[in-house]
């Protein structure tokens, strides 16, 4: 099964880059490369989208279209999150 995973920020935030990199990571480990969708969403790109998701502060991630983080998780955090929703 696929898992699609988007961090919806504004660009130009390396803290932001830096986070989502190792949040990838995380993801990448538990569902595999192959099965990994992730997806970085520039909200000055793609205003209507976020708003469509509910996203009301940035950075926010969604899963499988879903708002599941209004920020950005620690690395056990986001792991523990992931496994909750058993989509492995």
């Amino acid at each position: 099964m696929k898992v699609k995973i988007e961090v919806i920020a504004a660009p130009g935030c390396k803290n932001c880059a830096t986070k989502q990199s190792e949040l990838r990571d995380v993801a990448a480990s538990l569902f595999g490369e192959a099965n990994l969708i992730w997806r970085e969403v520039n909200v000055l790109e793609e205003l209507d989208y976020a708003v469509a998701l509910g996203v009301l502060s940035m950075p926010a991630i969604a899963v499988n279209g879903e708002l599941r983080f209004l920020s950005l998780p620690t690395r056990d955090q986001f792991r523990a999150a992931l496994t909750a929703l058993g989509l492995r």
